[in-house]
């Protein structure tokens, strides 16, 4: 009997008998999980720990006894409950388990030595682990044409498969793409796509992970090396700021495969198809080796010693002549943390500039990213719901996009969109809303009821809906950049209103560069320092000799400050402004007006190929460091391989540069950095390596001393009534540097179209020749698009695809940009 007044402890688990030991299991829980959880393997073929059971292949078939004795009964299929008694290894146990192998071999080629799955095959293991040892058909097996290439990225050999519904339940299910499919019955049942419809998923790269036979195989992968050729370290994804965790896998110091890893606070074991296959891009033989300096009209190879020197000279000529203002740092979200800081350091401490910024003029201000309360990912997923403010989720930051997905269909999430084209998750949402861009803040108050809703074409019974909803429960809010083509003052003013509204609310950043937020968090941006704020401490004051400059120009003012002739330096940081920045105009007369251009990169890139000076700089897997994500989550990066010829890493560059101009940043090793971040950043402080190495899923930074102010409202210049408003978004292929130089992927990007609502379309009437869109700086040709994804009056097109430069079109001087679309 308990103790008068002492509670009794609520259990909260299950006590189940497994091959007679006592195990604890979660309410609710499949036995095949706690089985597992508890060291005792069950075979499996169909059942995935991420995705709903389907009982389909009967390999987990276990005696389970609830008190009137044994019965096989599939463990996938089957929750736990008090008392259950389970044998995983009675002989009727084990003899359906060896007549399912027998019966999955029947038909199955037995061509494991050319298999790509041979050596990591489930069924393989499994047929010597739990299968009969013999068969007893000799029968001829069935035979299809093989290998069909289902899409670009996958080839499906339809022998091989045994009908596991992984592939077509993940497809379905999590991804949203239900593009494969069974067909036809009995013994011809195979996965194929539907008629003159490829398996076109930007997720199709998990079926080929996920698949427990070789029945489908990734075209990158496929015939290039055996699992034992293999060697592998996690490692975080830096494709997109979701930092996915994978492990990166190479062959005779060559990267051969990426697979994803279940980090359940971020990935789940999902990645998208740009992040899986981009290793191709750092295999690409037109990668930079090493430093070059202009002479003439042509780029030559030189010796680091001499390129360093020229930097070096350049940069102390700019200081004689217009002083540290004289010098801009453009990038730095391609690299590490490492790579940041150090770069911070030698901007802001030994050369003086605080003209440096990790975002090129598609972000938001790091101010408000650093300064509003921080959610992860799992707060969103667990959220009652999500305001979505920003760009399209599946093209920009495809992994949360499954999460969010996955919340909305299995948890009850309910998603308001505000965005100016219909996203790849409006589907699932419980409102989505399209605004013209530039209309950001008046549609958020119009949501708040502060605003009004005609004004800016929204329906007032969805709004009240939405407004309904906001008012119940915890609120995220997923904020970035809808439209490149207006200014980001609107996006920070709706954000303003909605944390005026909903103090209580969180906010998840839709930034999309890899590790833009780690850069932030070193102080690349205008007016910050490390550790995310704005004011040095004695201890970083103290590591950086009593220098740090607190003030400096953003990317966009640093290109006028060029082009102006302001700007005899300009460093380009793992930075492509002519493809990447939205005013390609502007970008084109600030590099060919700044003094010297320096670029510091991995690829020929269209700016690299404009610079005075290239600097070869290390790639992802090629050097170790942290990264952070979105969240805030500070995560471990491995070198796996080496770099070509004499690619160094960025902080490497950072100190030889430093060293040159008379001083020393006494940077030595990435272990080193990471500890005099941790001195200087308060945020990091207690983020040490031992705790890195046992959160493999990485540790969220906690805490900003950065003041969120809101800005004054913009103003938004009236409509031409002839002109259509341009939004300006990403896709997930483009023509940036993972897509060009990885070889299965630089024929994804779509191309240029401008889509149009059916009234504006069938208005225009466009002929099958495309139609002309002028603004005010040039004209460009697109094939027209009738879509009913964006509102009247707006006409969307994506950027930095490898046909027609949209950012000619744009003037960033301008808050929003309005077009006239004519018929050829």
């Amino acid at each position: 009997m308990p103790a008068h007044g002492v509670d009794t402890p609520v259990k909260n688990t299950v006590t189940i008998t497994i091959n007679g030991h006592e195990a604890e299991a979660h309410p609710g829980e499949y036995l095949i999980a706690a089985a597992e959880r508890n060291g005792v393997y069950i075979p499996r073929f169909c059942y995935h720990s991420r995705m709903k059971s389907v009982g389909m292949c009967r390999m987990c078939l276990v005696d389970v006894d609830m008190g009137r004795g044994p019965g096989l009964q599939p463990s996938c299929m089957v929750t736990v409950a008090p008392g259950m008694k389970v044998e995983t290894e009675s002989p009727a146990a084990k003899r359906a388990q060896e007549g399912i192998i027998e019966m999955l071999l029947i038909n199955h080629p037995l061509d494991c030595p050319v298999c790509d799955k041979g050596g990591e095959c489930p069924l393989q293991d499994q047929s010597f682990s739990h299968g009969p040892g013999e068969s007893r058909f000799v029968e001829e097996k069935r035979h299809f044409a093989k290998p069909i290439l289902i899409s670009p990225l996958v080839a499906l050999d339809r022998e091989r498969c045994i009908l596991c519904d992984r592939c077509t339940r993940f497809a379905k299910d999590v991804a949203g793409d239900p593009l494969i499919h069974f067909v036809e019955r009995g013994n011809q049942t195979q996965v194929l796509t539907f008629p003159d419809e490829p398996f076109s998923s930007y997720f199709s790269g998990n079926t080929v992970q996920i698949c427990p036979v070789g029945a489908l195989t990734a075209t990158p992968y496929r015939f290039r090396a055996r699992p034992w050729d293999l060697e592998q370290q996690e490692s975080t994804c830096t494709t997109c700021s979701v930092g996915c965790r994978i492990t990166v896998q190479s062959s005779r110091d060559e990267v051969l495969r990426y697979q994803g890893v279940d980090a359940d606070p971020v990935n789940w074991g999902w990645l998208c198809d740009k992040g899986r296959f981009g290793f191709q891009s750092v295999n690409s033989d037109q990668r930079l080796s090493g430093p070059m300096v202009r002479e003439g009209q042509e780029l030559v190879a030189t010796s680091w010693a001499r390129a360093l020197d020229s930097v070096a000279s350049s940069i102390k000529e700019a200081l004689n002549t217009a002083g540290a203002e004289g010098i801009g740092i453009i990038g730095g979200a391609r690299g590490t943390n490492e790579d940041a800081y150090a770069w911070a350091k030698l901007a802001k401490s030994v050369i003086g500039t605080g003209n440096t910024d990790a975002q090129l003029g598609d972000g938001l201000p790091a101010e408000l990213v650093l300064s509003l309360p921080r959610a992860t990912i799992d707060d969103a997923a667990s959220a009652t719901t999500v305001l979505l403010l920003g760009p399209d989720v599946k093209e920009e930051l495809p992994v949360m996009y499954l999460r969010l997905r996955d919340a909305v269909e299995n948890r009850g999430l309910r998603i308001i969109e505000l965005s100016p084209i219909a996203s790849g998750l409006a589907k699932h949402t419980f409102a989505s809303l399209q605004y013209r861009p530039g209309e950001e803040a008046a549609a958020v108050r119009a949501l708040l009821g502060v605003g009004s809703a005609a004004a800016v074409g929204l329906d007032e019974t969805v709004l009240a809906r939405a407004r309904e909803q906001l008012q119940s429960g915890s609120l995220v809010m997923v904020l970035g950049r809808g439209s490149l083509a207006s200014s980001a003052d609107f996006t920070v003013e709706a954000a303003g209103a909605v944390h005026q509204a909903f103090p209580q609310a969180r906010f998840l950043s839709a930034l999309r560069r890899g590790n833009v937020h780690g850069a932030l968090d070193m102080g690349l941006a205008p007016g910050l320092l490390p550790g995310r704020t704005a004011e040095p401490s004695d201890a970083l004051l103290a590591r950086w000799n009593g220098t740090a400059a607190t003030s400096g120009l953003d990317t966009a003012a640093m290109l006028e400050a060029a082009a102006a002739g302001k700007l005899p330096v300009l460093v380009l940081l793992g930075a492509d402004p002519l493809t990447d920045f939205p005013d390609t105009d502007l970008a084109q007369r600030a590099l060919a007006a700044a003094g010297t251009v320096i670029a510091v990169d991995t690829h020929p890139n269209p700016s690299v190929r404009r610079a005075h000076v290239v600097l070869a700089a290390s790639a992802f897997a090629e050097k170790a460091g942290t990264t952070t994500n979105l969240e805030g989550r500070v995560s471990q990066l491995s070198q796996k391989v080496n770099g070509p010829g004499t690619a160094r890493p960025d902080w490497i560059i950072a100190s030889e540069l430093a060293y040159r101009l008379g001083s020393d940043l006494g940077l030595e090793s990435v272990e080193q950095i990471w500890d005099e971040i941790r001195s200087v950043s308060a945020p990091h402080a207690e983020i040490d390596a031992a705790r890195l190495a046992a959160q493999r899923d990485g540790v969220v930074a906690e805490g900003s001393s950065v003041a969120f102010v809101a800005p004054s409202a913009t103003e938004l210049p009236a409509s031409d009534a002839y002109a259509l408003r341009l939004s300006v978004g990403r896709k997930l292929y483009d023509s940036g540097v993972t897509t060009t130089f990885a070889a299965s992927l630089s024929e994804l990007a779509p191309g240029s179209s401008v889509l149009l609502n059916p009234y504006d379309f069938d208005r225009i009437q466009p002929t099958a020749a495309g139609v002309r869109v002028t603004s005010t700086r040039t004209s460009v040709v697109l094939p027209a698009v009738r879509s009913d994804r964006v509102p009247r009056g707006s006409a969307w097109v994506a950027h930095a695809q490898p046909d027609v430069q949209i950012g000619t079109l744009i003037d960033l001087a301008q808050p929003v940009i309005d077009v006239r679309v004519e018929t050829l």
